[in-house]
């Protein structure tokens, strides 16, 4: 194949960029492309656009087209994905094929990845993975701290170029940061204008009492816009500001979020992809505070999510799944009178489930969880999604009723997160607040 037609070199002063992932499994919908979403975030908060996406299959012809048609608009590509061991690791191939260049082994990289193998694995290098080291001519690799496939740089005369990544998320994401963004960053004008955002997560409260607390602004704040984003985990604000200076949109971004914060107050638990359970530790770990809980629908998923955070063993000290009202009574001491006139989804239970959990880890803080996660189960009285949590610290209880939304999953979920956020509160020293039922 001939090289790509030179007719149309970039401007000088532009990082308009066009996007290639390849993949079968992208088009037959087996995985979902977290990679395009994320790269158009990273360039766009650098002053890069991403102007055209494009999902192809793994066929060298098919790839090469595309990439040919993309550097005959912008000059500039970006591929994930392809760059594999295996026979349909087709990507290199393709765009040495649409620059005209001959793939050769590259003998360090092959060096480098064998001793990899070897400290891993204790193993020889199997034969397919040369295919990894094969390089375009004139091709610059780019390293992979993260993986074993590199990445590759290629660029003919006229400027235009084409950076090749992997497609496994986590090395694409690592090799972005590390490699490719300083590099294009350094292609930007001193005039670049960015698109940023922050994000603000909240919790306990509904998206329209946001709105409401929010009032005036709660479309725009400090002249930007302002999106709602509801899930499992809570109601995420997301300010952007759009095409202005790098310092002009960090400065407006940092006066919203102020303004935010200040109308929203004891909702908000942090900023982007901040982790209510690692709040909720590291408070504990401040306070010298220990954890104990007790789960009933939650079936494990609160000591689940605290256990995932990295140091979680000097406060959780352990809990108990008590599914079952007899292992209620057993394990925890709730009295068989309670379940008999309350029911096993009601505020005394949940309060004598944490009083009982502390007190049998010897923990400063108690936890109990218990609902009906459905489908079935619900009453007029206690529908679907009705959760009790309880907090006991020290003695000192409170104990609170919502009713969740969604599946039996995202009930189960939206119950750990409330406990969490009780223990956050508790931490924090915050008293429960509307719109949960609460007694002290």
């Amino acid at each position: 194949m001939t090289a790509p037609d030179a007719s149309r070199a970039p401007d000088a002063g532009a990082l308009d960029v066009e996007l290639i992932t390849v993949g079968d499994e992208l088009l037959l919908g087996f995985t979902v492309d977290t990679n395009a979403a994320h790269l158009a975030r990273t360039l766009a908060g650098v002053g890069g656009r991403i102007v055209r996406r494009a999902s192809v299959g793994d066929d060298r012809a098919v790839i090469a087209d595309a990439v040919r048609e993309a550097l005959q608009r912008t000059g500039a590509v970006i591929t994930t994905g392809g760059l594999g061991p295996t026979a349909d690791d087709l990507t290199r191939d393709a765009v040495a094929d649409v620059f005209g260049r001959t793939l050769a082994l590259d003998a360090a990289l092959l060096a480098d990845l064998e001793a990899r193998w070897q400290r891993r694995f204790n193993h020889p290098l199997p034969p397919s993975n040369h295919r990894q080291v094969m390089v375009p001519e004139g091709a610059e690799v780019l390293p992979n701290r993260h993986g074993s496939a590199p990445g590759l740089w290629l660029e003919d005369p006229q400027g235009r170029w084409v950076a090749m990544l992997p497609g496994v998320p986590r090395e694409m994401r690592g090799m972005l940061a590390d490699t490719l963004l300083p590099r294009l960053q350094g292609r930007l004008a001193a005039t670049a204008r960015v698109v940023r955002s922050r994000t603000l997560r909240t919790v306990g409260i509904a998206e329209s009492a946001l709105a409401d607390r929010l009032g005036a602004q709660a479309r725009t704040v400090e002249g930007l816009a302002l999106a709602y984003l509801p899930g499992a985990e809570g109601v995420d604000l997301r300010v952007t500001a759009p095409l202005l200076p790098p310092d002009e949109a960090d400065a407006r971004l940092g006066a919203a979020v102020e303004t935010l914060c200040a109308r929203v107050g004891p909702y908000v638990y942090g900023e982007e992809d901040a982790d209510l359970a690692a709040l909720a530790v590291q408070g504990c770990r401040v306070r010298g505070w220990t954890v104990a809980v007790a789960e009933s629908c939650t079936g494990g998923m609160l000591g689940m999510r605290l256990t995932a955070v990295p140091g979680a063993s000097d406060v959780v000290l352990g809990g108990v799944i008590a599914y079952a009202n007899a292992i209620k009574v057993s394990e925890l001491g709730v009295a068989p009178a309670l379940l008999e006139t309350d029911g096993a989804v009601s505020e005394a239970v949940a309060r004598a489930m944490a009083a009982g959990v502390r007190a049998r880890c010897g923990a400063t803080v108690g936890i109990g969880i218990t609902g009906i996660a459905g489908p079935g189960g619900g009453t007029p009285d206690k529908p679907v999604g009705t959760v009790w949590v309880a907090v006991d610290v020290d003695g000192q209880v409170h104990a609170a009723r919502a009713v969740f939304p969604g599946d039996r999953h995202e009930i189960r979920y939206r119950a750990a997160q409330a406990a969490l956020d009780r223990l956050r509160r508790a931490v924090d020293g915050q008293a429960p607040e509307p719109p949960w039922v609460t007694r002290s």
